[in-house]
């Protein structure tokens, strides 16, 4: 095909296609940048929904966990207290043998003193929870004794306080032996 077009016109139609060429270069660089920039929108989007979604999981996880602690929590707290109660109940049963321990001390006289405490427990035949205790020592003296006696006698927690006859025979340096009962 033959151009019988003057050289101004081909010049034009030269520069209006060089025109057009950067036009639709820059349209498909534009259509690239704005696509471009769609994809990485829905990148974000879909990644901040994952995100939210995995904190939802992590916090029913914690939640869920934190029930699981306390559920454990509250079973070592039950169990505790109910060993406390048994404890508290079976000690209300017994003896308190420190204030028994107190008492006998404060009636032993001066110069007397103990060489052996023995304590065993039975149930009477009324029901009720007897201590027997059985005491040994030494007393310088008959009348120091007798006065220990006198002691043990006064107290209201201690019944049928038994000296035995030999405790009486020697009148110095006496071994003596003493059974009494103590009712809960």
């Amino acid at each position: 095909m033959i151009n019988l077009l003057p050289p101004q016109e081909k010049e034009n139609i030269q520069e209006e296609k060089k025109l057009r060429m950067i036009l639709n270069s820059g349209i498909l660089f534009l259509a690239f940048l704005i696509s471009f920039s769609l994809i990485l929108l829905t990148i974000k989007i879909i990644i901040s929904s994952q995100v939210e979604i995995q904190s939802i999981v992590l916090e029913r996880g914690e939640s869920e966990f934190q029930k699981s602690q306390i559920k454990e929590f509250q079973k070592i707290i039950d169990s505790s207290n109910k060993t406390i109660f048994q404890l508290n109940s079976f000690y209300q049963r017994e003896f308190d043998f420190t204030s028994i321990l107190e008492e006998i001390s404060r009636t032993l006289p001066e110069k007397t003193h103990l060489t052996n405490i023995f304590f065993s427990s039975q149930i009477d035949k009324d029901g009720e929870k007897v201590l027997n205790c059985n005491l040994s020592g030494f007393s310088p003296t008959r009348e120091i004794l007798l006065q220990f006696k006198k002691n043990l006698e006064n107290e209201d927690n201690f019944k049928e306080i038994y000296f035995p006859p030999s405790n009486w025979i020697a009148p110095n340096d006496i071994n003596f032996s003493i059974n009494f009962k103590i009712i809960h």
